[in-house]
C-alpha cells in the first residue's frame, strides 16, 4: 500500500466516473450519428491511453458533447470511414502542437470565444435531441433545427409513438434535474445512469413502442480507415480537420484550467496535456472511433469522488473496457429518448445563462462576443462560427488598444493647436479626420504628434494628405510635430 497510498480512494472514484462515462458515452455515439461502442472505444482510449500519459492528473476525458454536433456533420459529409482519418490527423496535429510548444497559447483565446462556442453547441445540441426524444428525423442545419420545431411539435401531437417517446425523454431529464436534489446517500449513484435504468425498468415494464440503441457488437463497430477511405478523401476536409483540432484543443485545455481550480493537487502543464490528447485521439483515428477531449463532467465527478491520482481514471477506462467485452447486449436495452434526454440535459449545461447577464453589465464587449459567437454557430456552422467569434475578439482587441485624444486649442488669434495622444491607428481614422477637416480653413494649425505611443501607415499617409489640402487654400503650411521628435517641427506641406 505504500507504493500506493491512494489506491482506496482513487478505486472509489473510478467507479464513480465509469458510472457517470457510461451513459454519456453511448448518447454521444448515438447523437453523433455512429455505433453506440466506438463511443465507449473512445471511453476506454480516454482512461488507458491519455489517462496514463502526463499532463492533467485529474482530468478524465472521452467522447464530449461539445463535439458532437461537429461529428455529426463530418459523418454526414464524408461518411462514417473518414472520421476516422479526421480524427487520425487531427490527433496528429495536437502532438506536433504540443512538441512545438503550443497548448500555452490556447490560454490566450478570448473565454468569451470559447463560451459562445459551448453555448452555440449546446443550442443546436438541444434543438437537435429534441426531435430524437420523440423519435423523429431533425434537419440538418442547426438553423433548420430550431426553426423546424414547431412543426415538429405539430408532427409529434398527432402520434401516440412520438408522444410517448417524448413522455420518456422528458422523464429522463426531469430524473436527472430532480437527482441532485435527494441526498447525498443517493446520489452516489449518477443522476444520468439512474435516469437510464429506470428509463429501461419502465420500457420493459410496459413495452413502450420506443426505438433502443441498436448493438454491432465491439469488434464489429471498430473499422480502421483503409485505403478506400484515404483515396476518397479531398481538398475541403481540411477544414474540417482543422475545426476537430482547434475545438477539441481548446475545450481540453479550457476544462484543464477549470479543473485546477477544483483541487489542490499538481497544476496542469498545458503542452504535455495537450500531446496527451493527441495520442489519445491519434489512437481513437485508427480505431475509427469518435474524437476525444477531456470532460469538465467526468472530470469534476473525478475530483467530487475523492481521486488523488491519474489511478482513477486509468481504471475508469479498464472498467468501460470489462463492460465493452462483457456486457454489450446491455446496450440494446437502452431506449433512445432516454439518451436524447440526456444529451438536452448536457446542451443545456453548456450554456452559460448565470454569466451573460453579469458579463453584459461589466464587459459589454465580451458579452456581444459570446452572443455572436454562439448565434454563427446555429446560423452558419461549427467552424466558421468559431472563426467569427476569433475575428471580433481580434476586432475589439485592437478597438480597445487604439486609445486616442485630440485635443483642440484656439485662442482666437494666432494658430489653431491641435494635440493628438495615445495610438492612432486606422481603426479611429475616421474620428481624427472629422475632428481636423471641422478646423476653419482660413487659419494657420500646428499638429503635435509627440503624445502619440504608436503611429500607423494609415493614420501617417491619412494625415499627411488632410496637411495638404489645409495648406493649399493659401494658408500657412500645417506644422507638425512627429512623434519621436517632440523638440523638432517638420513642414509636411507647404
Amino acid at each position: 500500500m505504500t507504493k500506493f497510498p491512494y489506491l482506496r480512494q482513487d478505486f472509489t472514484a473510478s467507479l464513480v466516473v465509469f458510472l457517470v462515462a457510461l451513459p454519456l458515452c453511448v448518447g454521444v455515439a448515438v447523437a453523433s450519428g455512429v455505433p453506440a461502442e466506438l463511443g465507449l472505444v473512445t471511453g476506454i482510449v480516454g482512461g488507458l491511453v491519455t489517462g496514463f500519459l502526463p499532463g492533467s492528473s485529474l482530468q478524465v476525458s472521452g467522447p464530449a458533447a461539445g463535439l458532437t454536433v461537429l461529428v455529426f456533420e463530418a459523418v454526414d459529409t464524408y461518411g462514417l470511414p473518414a472520421l476516422g482519418i479526421i480524427v487520425l490527423a487531427a490527433g496528429l496535429l495536437q502532438l506536433v502542437m504540443g512538441a512545438l510548444k503550443l497548448g500555452r497559447w490556447f490560454r490566450a483565446i478570448s473565454v468569451s470565444v470559447v463560451e459562445g462556442m459551448l453555448a452555440g453547441i449546446g443550442l443546436v445540441l438541444i434543438a437537435g435531441q429534441l426531435y430524437a426524444t420523440a423519435g423523429l428525423k431533425a434537419p440538418a442545419s442547426g438553423i433548420d433545427k430550431i426553426l423546424g420545431l414547431p412543426g415538429a411539435a405539430v408532427d409529434a401531437a398527432g402520434s401516440t409513438a412520438a408522444l410517448t417517446s417524448l413522455a420518456l425523454g422528458a422523464a429522463t431529464i426531469t430524473v436527472m434535474v430532480l437527482w441532485k436534489k435527494l441526498p447525498k446517500k443517493a446520489q452516489a449513484v449518477p443522476g444520468a445512469l439512474a435516469a437510464v435504468i429506470l428509463a429501461i425498468a419502465a420500457n420493459a415494464a410496459f413495452d413502450l413502442p420506443v426505438a433502443t440503441v441498436e448493438v454491432k457488437g465491439l469488434l464489429d463497430s471498430i473499422q480502421p480507415p483503409g485505403p478506400d477511405a484515404f483515396g476518397g478523401v479531398g481538398i475541403g476536409i481540411i477544414g474540417t480537420i482543422v475545426a476537430f483540432t482547434l475545438i477539441a484543443s481548446a475545450e481540453s485545455l479550457f476544462s484543464a484550467a477549470a479543473v485546477d481550480r477544483l483541487h489542490d493537487g499538481p497544476r496542469t502543464q498545458y503542452d504535455k496535456e495537450l500531446m496527451a490528447q493527441g495520442a489519445g485521439n491519434t489512437i481513437c483515428g485508427v480505431l475509427g472511433a469518435l474524437p476525444m477531449t477531456a470532460v469538465i463532467v467526468r472530470s469534476s465527478a473525478n475530483v467530487s469522488a475523492g481521486a488523488r491520482t491519474k489511478a482513477s481514471r486509468v481504471m475508469h477506462g479498464v472498467w468501460l473496457l470489462l463492460f465493452a467485452a462483457l456486457l454489450p447486449s446491455t446496450l440494446a436495452l437502452i431506449p433512445l429518448p432516454a439518451l436524447a434526454g440526456i444529451l438536452v440535459h448536457a446542451g443545456w449545461k453548456l450554456i452559460p445563462f448565470a454569466k451573460i447577464v453579469p458579463l453584459w453589465r461589466e464587459h459589454r464587449g465580451e458579452a456581444i462576443i459570446l452572443v455572436v459567437t454562439a448565434v454563427s454557430i446555429v446560423a452558419v456552422n461549427m467552424f466558421e462560427g468559431v472563426l467569427i467569434g476569433l475575428a471580433l475578439s481580434v476586432v475589439k482587441t485592437a478597438w480597445e488598444a487604439s486609445h486616442i485624444k485630440l485635443e483642440i486649442i484656439d485662442k482666437g488669434a494666432g494658430p489653431i493647436q491641435a494635440y493628438l495622444s495615445g495610438n492612432a491607428t486606422f481603426l479611429r481614422l475616421p474620428k481624427i479626420l472629422d475632428s481636423l477637416e471641422s478646423l476653419p480653413q482660413d487659419r494657420p494649425v500646428e499638429l503635435d504628434l509627440s503624445g502619440l505611443h504608436h503611429l500607423d501607415h494609415a493614420c501617417r499617409t491619412a494625415l499627411e494628405n488632410w496637411a495638404a489640402r489645409h495648406s493649399a487654400t493659401g494658408t500657412e503650411p500645417v506644422k507638425v510635430t512627429e512623434p519621436d521628435q517632440a523638440t523638432a517641427e517638420k513642414v509636411t506641406a507647404g
